[in-house]
């Protein structure tokens, strides 16, 4: 799979930051072609027959431009070179990328992968929930240089993607040495984490919060028993205020800060958080060993969290083999690019003294130039290779105060 040098830097931009999926430009399935001028018609590429209109990539491109601020010349032209781009390479990226969307398509419907559009419904909602009115998310739509139809064909593929990988991708089973070398690396990273449990008051039960940790203190009253009877956070009250290991969760700062100033079986004050009060417990701190021989030398939860990065690297590889070999046996036809497309001008305008010094040194001496231009070439397809993985995060309560569920709370 392809990540082109647009689409990088479109994602630089906030594009997908702000939606999901790696959404990019406009879909082939949009009518929206209608609201770009200087369109030529014709067809850019074909894919075992289907066919990519000149327009579509047209399309991408000018909205691009349009959401990046580049409706000039000077800045589109400015922009290009400093990409080491130019309008052909811009066209042939965009091209790569309907093209990559096309063959997914393609080969769900050989293995018969399907989506369904209440799955489509799911996760477009899910994004949506991230903003506080309709109005909102139609602007950070807009801001993408997209609109919810686009937004929704690109959920789509994502999902056909997700989908085709499970069922035609055989991974290989992590071995054991592979898990022991990820946890002597992972090792290390996790080395002064801290276990946690809390007990969480309503803002305004102050006087309660300190009765209980009173008790606590004093020997009266058990910390797990007390969460397990007073805890406004019912996901980790069941199981004695239990949150997990701060290298694997995120919690609010002010958790995070009275954490880190406990040792193991210690509890803190009474702290504050948008959450309301809590009251904290160290109940473990993990030491790296300085020789990690067996991953069944680190506690359970860092196994599971490797085990799911080696399964899912394992998974992205195997994918992504298959991909390239299903790409290569396609028959993909790419059509030269029409001089007058609106996004086409003349580049030597904005040639930097750089490149102009390259030139002058590569017409002295034309063996460098072929050397030169074969590092260029193996570096850039080096840089543009780029696997799809799925990531598997795991978030505590609400109440625990993790990254997701605060910025949902704070949207």
């Amino acid at each position: 799979m392809k990540t082109s040098k647009l689409f990088q830097a479109v994602a630089a931009a906030g594009l997908t930051g702000a939606l999901a999926f790696g959404l990019v430009g406009c879909s082939s399935g949009s009518d929206s072609t209608s609201t770009v001028e200087g369109l030529t018609g014709g067809v850019a590429a074909t894919v075992n027959g289907t066919e990519i209109q000149e327009d579509t990539v047209t399309t991408y491109i000018q909205k691009f431009r349009e959401s990046a601020g580049y409706t000039d010349e000077e800045s589109w032209g400015t922009w290009m070179a400093e990409q080491s781009m130019d309008p052909t390479t811009v066209r042939e990226q965009v091209i790569d990328y309907y093209v990559g969307q096309e063959l997914i398509r393609q080969a769900a419907e050989e293995n018969d992968v399907k989506v369904e559009s209440s799955e489509v419904d799911e996760v477009v909602n899910n994004m949506k929930a991230n903003y506080d009115s309709d109005e909102a998310w139609q602007s950070a739509l807009s801001q993408a240089g997209t609109d919810e139809e686009t937004y929704r064909s690109s959920v789509e593929i994502g999902l056909l993607e997700q989908k085709l990988s499970e069922t035609v991708a055989q991974p290989e089973e992590p071995s054991a040495e592979d898990l022991a070398s990820y946890a002597q690396m992972y090792a290390t990273a996790y080395d002064g984490a801290k276990r946690s449990s809390h007990i969480l008051f309503n803002a305004g039960d102050e006087a309660t919060a300190q009765d209980v940790l009173d008790r606590i203190n004093s020997g009266e009253l058990d910390f797990a028993e007390a969460a397990k009877e007073y805890s406004q956070d019912t996901g980790s009250a069941e199981n004695g205020g239990d949150v997990g290991w701060d290298k694997l969760n995120s919690f609010v700062t002010e958790y995070t800060d009275a954490l880190n100033g406990l040792e193991k079986d210690q509890v803190s004050g009474l702290v504050t958080s948008d959450y309301g009060i809590h009251i904290i417990k160290c109940t473990d701190v993990f030491t790296a060993p300085e020789e990690v021989t067996s991953i069944d030398q680190l506690p359970t939860e860092f196994q599971d969290a490797i085990r799911t990065t080696v399964e899912n690297s394992n998974k992205s590889t195997a994918f992504s083999e298959w991909y390239n070999s299903y790409e290569e046996s396609a028959d993909i036809q790419i059509n030269d690019m029409p001089e007058n497309v609106p996004y086409n001008l003349d580049m030597s305008a904005y040639q930097t003294s750089s490149d102009s010094s390259s030139t002058d040194a590569s017409a002295t001496d034309e063996t460098a130039t072929d050397s030169a231009a074969e590092s260029s070439s193996t570096e850039g397809s080096a840089s543009t290779e780029a696997s799809s993985e799925s990531a598997s995060t795991e978030s505590g309560s609400t109440a625990e105060g993790s990254s997701a569920s605060s910025s949902s709370s704070s949207n």
